[in-house]
Protein backbone atom coordinates (compact mmCIF):
# COMPACT_ATOMS: atom_id res chain seq x y z
CA UNK A 1 0.00 0.00 0.00
CA UNK A 2 1.65 3.76 -0.84
CA UNK A 3 0.35 6.78 0.48
CA UNK A 4 1.50 10.25 -0.67
CA UNK A 5 2.63 13.26 1.47
CA UNK A 6 2.96 16.10 0.12
CA UNK A 7 6.10 17.62 1.00
CA UNK A 8 9.97 17.08 -0.45
CA UNK A 9 12.51 15.08 1.42
CA UNK A 10 14.84 18.44 0.71
CA UNK A 11 14.58 21.57 -0.99
CA UNK A 12 14.60 22.09 -4.72
CA UNK A 13 13.99 24.82 -5.72
CA UNK A 14 16.60 26.13 -8.43
CA UNK A 15 17.59 30.44 -8.47
CA UNK A 16 16.13 31.20 -12.07
CA UNK A 17 14.67 29.12 -15.12
CA UNK A 18 17.33 26.96 -17.31
CA UNK A 19 15.25 25.33 -20.08
CA UNK A 20 18.73 24.29 -21.40
CA UNK A 21 19.88 22.65 -17.88
CA UNK A 22 16.18 21.02 -17.41
CA UNK A 23 17.41 18.90 -20.38
CA UNK A 24 20.45 18.10 -19.11
CA UNK A 25 18.71 16.94 -15.59
CA UNK A 26 16.34 14.82 -17.17
CA UNK A 27 19.36 12.37 -17.70
CA UNK A 28 19.30 11.29 -13.95
CA UNK A 29 15.80 11.77 -13.98
CA UNK A 30 14.40 8.69 -16.83
CA UNK A 31 17.77 7.76 -17.94
CA UNK A 32 19.25 4.09 -17.53
CA UNK A 33 20.92 5.04 -14.27
CA UNK A 34 18.64 7.69 -13.04
CA UNK A 35 15.97 7.57 -10.40
CA UNK A 36 13.06 5.92 -11.89
CA UNK A 37 15.55 3.14 -12.47
CA UNK A 38 17.03 2.40 -9.14
CA UNK A 39 13.08 2.76 -7.63
CA UNK A 40 11.42 0.52 -9.83
CA UNK A 41 14.52 -1.91 -9.76
CA UNK A 42 14.69 -1.93 -5.62
CA UNK A 43 10.73 -2.26 -5.49
CA UNK A 44 10.80 -4.99 -7.85
CA UNK A 45 13.30 -6.76 -6.14
CA UNK A 46 11.87 -6.59 -3.12
CA UNK A 47 8.51 -7.56 -4.80
CA UNK A 48 10.66 -10.65 -5.97
CA UNK A 49 12.00 -11.84 -2.98
CA UNK A 50 12.17 -15.05 -1.46
CA UNK A 51 12.66 -14.41 2.05
CA UNK A 52 11.10 -12.33 4.78
CA UNK A 53 13.52 -9.60 7.29
CA UNK A 54 16.05 -6.93 6.94
CA UNK A 55 17.14 -7.40 3.51
CA UNK A 56 13.53 -7.44 2.45
CA UNK A 57 13.17 -4.38 4.32
CA UNK A 58 16.42 -3.05 3.81
CA UNK A 59 15.23 -2.89 -0.30
CA UNK A 60 11.95 -1.81 0.10
CA UNK A 61 12.87 1.01 2.26
CA UNK A 62 15.60 2.27 -0.20
CA UNK A 63 13.59 2.01 -2.91
CA UNK A 64 10.63 4.03 -1.38
CA UNK A 65 13.15 6.85 -1.07
CA UNK A 66 14.06 6.56 -4.50
CA UNK A 67 10.23 7.66 -5.25
CA UNK A 68 11.03 10.61 -3.60
CA UNK A 69 14.10 11.64 -5.97
CA UNK A 70 11.99 11.19 -8.76
CA UNK A 71 9.35 13.80 -7.07
CA UNK A 72 12.53 15.90 -6.36
CA UNK A 73 14.03 16.08 -9.44
CA UNK A 74 10.58 16.21 -11.42
CA UNK A 75 9.67 19.65 -9.72
CA UNK A 76 13.12 21.11 -9.89
CA UNK A 77 12.95 20.18 -14.12
CA UNK A 78 9.30 21.34 -13.83
CA UNK A 79 10.29 24.88 -11.46
CA UNK A 80 13.66 25.12 -14.48
CA UNK A 81 10.89 24.92 -17.40
CA UNK A 82 8.08 27.42 -15.91
CA UNK A 83 9.23 30.78 -16.61
CA UNK A 84 11.55 29.55 -19.43
CA UNK A 85 10.82 31.14 -22.96
CA UNK A 86 8.49 28.39 -24.47
CA UNK A 87 8.97 29.55 -28.48
CA UNK A 88 10.54 32.11 -30.36
CA UNK A 89 10.53 33.03 -34.17
CA UNK A 90 11.46 31.89 -37.20
CA UNK A 91 12.99 35.41 -38.10
CA UNK A 92 14.80 35.74 -34.03
CA UNK A 93 16.66 32.17 -34.76
CA UNK A 94 17.73 33.00 -38.06
CA UNK A 95 18.96 36.62 -37.31
CA UNK A 96 20.44 35.46 -33.58
CA UNK A 97 22.72 32.67 -34.16
CA UNK A 98 23.21 32.38 -30.12
CA UNK A 99 19.78 32.17 -29.94
CA UNK A 100 19.51 29.36 -32.25
CA UNK A 101 21.92 27.50 -30.57
CA UNK A 102 20.03 27.62 -27.18
CA UNK A 103 17.03 26.61 -28.55
CA UNK A 104 18.71 23.49 -29.72
CA UNK A 105 19.70 22.83 -26.24
CA UNK A 106 16.00 22.62 -24.72
CA UNK A 107 14.45 19.60 -25.56
CA UNK A 108 10.95 20.91 -27.09
CA UNK A 109 8.97 18.29 -25.94
CA UNK A 110 8.91 19.66 -22.40
CA UNK A 111 6.71 22.53 -23.95
CA UNK A 112 4.63 20.39 -26.40
CA UNK A 113 3.94 17.31 -24.67
CA UNK A 114 4.67 17.91 -21.22
CA UNK A 115 3.40 21.89 -20.86
CA UNK A 116 6.56 22.97 -19.25
CA UNK A 117 6.81 19.63 -16.77
CA UNK A 118 9.06 16.77 -16.17
CA UNK A 119 9.02 13.28 -18.78
CA UNK A 120 9.94 9.99 -18.30
CA UNK A 121 12.86 10.59 -20.83
CA UNK A 122 16.87 10.39 -20.57
CA UNK A 123 18.44 14.06 -21.72
CA UNK A 124 17.85 12.95 -25.33
CA UNK A 125 14.07 12.63 -25.28
CA UNK A 126 14.43 8.64 -24.92
CA UNK A 127 11.41 7.15 -23.06
CA UNK A 128 12.82 5.28 -19.84
CA UNK A 129 12.70 1.49 -20.10
CA UNK A 130 11.99 -1.59 -18.19
CA UNK A 131 14.49 -3.31 -19.45
CA UNK A 132 17.36 -0.88 -17.65
CA UNK A 133 16.31 -2.48 -14.15
CA UNK A 134 17.86 -6.15 -12.98
CA UNK A 135 15.97 -8.07 -10.18
CA UNK A 136 17.01 -11.50 -10.56
CA UNK A 137 15.78 -13.09 -7.46
CA UNK A 138 19.49 -13.70 -6.42
CA UNK A 139 20.30 -10.92 -3.56
CA UNK A 140 24.09 -11.32 -4.24
CA UNK A 141 24.04 -10.44 -7.61
CA UNK A 142 20.92 -7.79 -7.42
CA UNK A 143 23.13 -5.88 -4.52
CA UNK A 144 26.33 -5.73 -6.58
CA UNK A 145 23.91 -4.72 -9.54
CA UNK A 146 22.29 -2.13 -6.41
CA UNK A 147 25.84 -0.65 -5.90
CA UNK A 148 26.75 -0.13 -9.65
CA UNK A 149 23.61 1.79 -10.20
CA UNK A 150 24.28 4.08 -7.39
CA UNK A 151 28.04 4.56 -8.58
CA UNK A 152 27.33 4.96 -12.52
CA UNK A 153 24.41 7.78 -10.61
CA UNK A 154 26.83 9.44 -8.65
CA UNK A 155 28.66 9.80 -11.37
CA UNK A 156 26.37 11.67 -13.88
CA UNK A 157 25.04 13.72 -10.75
CA UNK A 158 28.39 15.33 -10.08
CA UNK A 159 29.12 16.02 -13.35
CA UNK A 160 25.72 17.77 -13.97
CA UNK A 161 27.28 19.47 -10.47
CA UNK A 162 29.71 21.47 -12.63
CA UNK A 163 27.49 22.10 -15.43
CA UNK A 164 25.59 24.86 -13.27
CA UNK A 165 26.03 27.77 -11.20
CA UNK A 166 22.55 27.73 -10.06
CA UNK A 167 22.97 27.48 -6.38
CA UNK A 168 19.27 26.22 -5.43
CA UNK A 169 20.37 23.24 -7.97
CA UNK A 170 23.47 22.60 -6.57
CA UNK A 171 22.39 22.62 -3.49
CA UNK A 172 19.57 19.54 -4.51
CA UNK A 173 22.71 17.89 -5.84
CA UNK A 174 24.54 18.34 -3.23
CA UNK A 175 21.71 16.37 -0.96
CA UNK A 176 21.38 13.51 -4.01
CA UNK A 177 25.42 13.05 -3.50
CA UNK A 178 25.58 12.57 -0.38
CA UNK A 179 22.34 9.80 -0.74
CA UNK A 180 24.23 7.77 -3.72
CA UNK A 181 27.64 8.09 -1.17
CA UNK A 182 25.07 6.07 1.93
CA UNK A 183 23.40 3.78 -0.48
CA UNK A 184 26.95 2.78 -2.22
CA UNK A 185 28.07 1.98 0.96
CA UNK A 186 24.19 0.58 1.93
CA UNK A 187 24.73 -2.20 -0.95
CA UNK A 188 28.05 -2.72 -0.99
CA UNK A 189 27.64 -3.32 3.60
CA UNK A 190 24.36 -6.00 2.43
CA UNK A 191 26.86 -7.99 0.09
CA UNK A 192 29.17 -8.71 3.09
CA UNK A 193 26.37 -9.23 5.25
CA UNK A 194 24.81 -11.71 2.86
CA UNK A 195 27.85 -13.72 2.60
CA UNK A 196 28.49 -13.17 6.18
CA UNK A 197 25.08 -14.98 6.97
CA UNK A 198 25.79 -17.14 4.52
CA UNK A 199 23.05 -17.39 2.31
CA UNK A 200 24.62 -16.35 -0.49
CA UNK A 201 28.94 -16.74 -2.01
CA UNK A 202 31.50 -16.54 -4.72
CA UNK A 203 30.82 -17.29 -7.71
CA UNK A 204 26.89 -16.45 -8.01
CA UNK A 205 24.91 -18.67 -8.07
CA UNK A 206 27.22 -20.07 -5.15
CA UNK A 207 24.44 -23.09 -5.25
CA UNK A 208 25.21 -24.17 -8.19
CA UNK A 209 27.76 -27.20 -7.98
CA UNK A 210 31.13 -26.00 -9.51
CA UNK A 211 32.33 -29.15 -10.26
CA UNK A 212 29.45 -28.97 -13.05
CA UNK A 213 31.81 -26.04 -14.59
CA UNK A 214 34.65 -26.75 -16.55
CA UNK A 215 36.92 -26.48 -13.50
CA UNK A 216 40.11 -26.63 -15.05
CA UNK A 217 39.58 -22.93 -17.02
CA UNK A 218 37.82 -21.46 -13.54
CA UNK A 219 40.28 -19.19 -12.57
CA UNK A 220 42.50 -18.32 -16.20
CA UNK A 221 43.34 -15.14 -16.64
CA UNK A 222 43.54 -15.67 -20.67
CA UNK A 223 45.30 -12.09 -22.11
CA UNK A 224 43.54 -11.76 -25.50
CA UNK A 225 45.11 -8.38 -25.89
CA UNK A 226 48.71 -7.21 -26.60
CA UNK A 227 48.77 -5.38 -23.69
CA UNK A 228 51.81 -6.20 -22.00
CA UNK A 229 50.72 -5.07 -18.06
CA UNK A 230 47.88 -7.04 -17.60
CA UNK A 231 49.62 -9.80 -15.91
CA UNK A 232 50.77 -7.71 -13.28
CA UNK A 233 47.50 -7.45 -11.62
CA UNK A 234 46.36 -9.39 -8.33
CA UNK A 235 43.32 -10.84 -10.72
CA UNK A 236 46.52 -12.91 -12.77
CA UNK A 237 48.12 -14.72 -9.77
CA UNK A 238 46.99 -15.83 -5.94
CA UNK A 239 44.37 -15.96 -3.92
CA UNK A 240 40.56 -15.80 -5.69
CA UNK A 241 37.95 -13.53 -4.09
CA UNK A 242 35.64 -16.48 -3.66
CA UNK A 243 38.48 -18.58 -2.22
CA UNK A 244 38.11 -21.50 -3.94
CA UNK A 245 41.14 -21.26 -6.37
CA UNK A 246 44.50 -19.59 -6.89
CA UNK A 247 44.30 -16.93 -10.63
CA UNK A 248 46.92 -18.19 -12.86
CA UNK A 249 48.02 -15.81 -16.03
CA UNK A 250 48.17 -17.18 -19.82
CA UNK A 251 49.04 -15.66 -23.00
CA UNK A 252 45.75 -16.27 -24.98
CA UNK A 253 43.37 -19.25 -24.79
CA UNK A 254 44.07 -22.71 -23.15
CA UNK A 255 41.93 -24.45 -25.08
CA UNK A 256 40.35 -24.50 -28.96
CA UNK A 257 38.12 -26.54 -30.95
CA UNK A 258 38.03 -26.72 -34.64
CA UNK A 259 35.28 -24.93 -36.31
CA UNK A 260 32.00 -26.53 -37.27
CA UNK A 261 30.82 -27.13 -40.52
CA UNK A 262 28.88 -23.85 -41.71
CA UNK A 263 24.50 -24.12 -40.98
CA UNK A 264 22.11 -25.42 -43.37
CA UNK A 265 18.81 -24.58 -42.09
CA UNK A 266 15.15 -25.25 -43.75
CA UNK A 267 15.38 -24.62 -47.52
CA UNK A 268 12.32 -22.07 -46.71
CA UNK A 269 14.19 -19.91 -44.33
CA UNK A 270 15.60 -18.73 -47.71
CA UNK A 271 19.18 -18.26 -46.45
CA UNK A 272 21.88 -18.41 -49.13
CA UNK A 273 23.60 -21.76 -49.50
CA UNK A 274 25.94 -23.51 -52.02
CA UNK A 275 23.18 -25.68 -53.06
CA UNK A 276 21.92 -24.22 -56.54
CA UNK A 277 18.89 -22.21 -56.48
CA UNK A 278 16.46 -24.46 -58.58
CA UNK A 279 17.37 -27.46 -55.73
CA UNK A 280 16.50 -25.13 -52.97
CA UNK A 281 13.30 -24.15 -54.46
CA UNK A 282 12.64 -28.20 -54.93
CA UNK A 283 13.14 -28.60 -51.69
CA UNK A 284 11.39 -26.04 -50.03
CA UNK A 285 8.08 -27.20 -52.26
CA UNK A 286 8.22 -30.36 -51.28
CA UNK A 287 8.97 -29.77 -47.35
CA UNK A 288 5.73 -28.00 -47.55
CA UNK A 289 3.83 -30.83 -49.35
CA UNK A 290 5.04 -33.00 -46.32
CA UNK A 291 4.34 -30.30 -43.86
CA UNK A 292 7.55 -30.69 -42.74
CA UNK A 293 8.45 -28.18 -40.18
Amino acid sequence: MFFHKQELQYSSTPDQPDAVYARKLQEVLGGQYGEITVAMQYMFQAWNMHIPGKYRDLVFGIGAEEMGHVEMLATMIAQLLEKAPVGITKDAIQDDPTVAAIIGGTDVQHAIVAGAGARAVDSNGNPWQGSFITASGNLLADFMANANAEMQGRVQVARLYHMTDDAGVRDLLSFLLARDTMHQNQWLRAVEELKADKLEQLPVPSNFPQKKEHTAVSYQYLNFSDGQQAGDGSWAKGPTPDGNGEFSYHDGPTTTAPMPDVTRPDARMYGTTEVPNRVEKIAGSVQDKLKKE
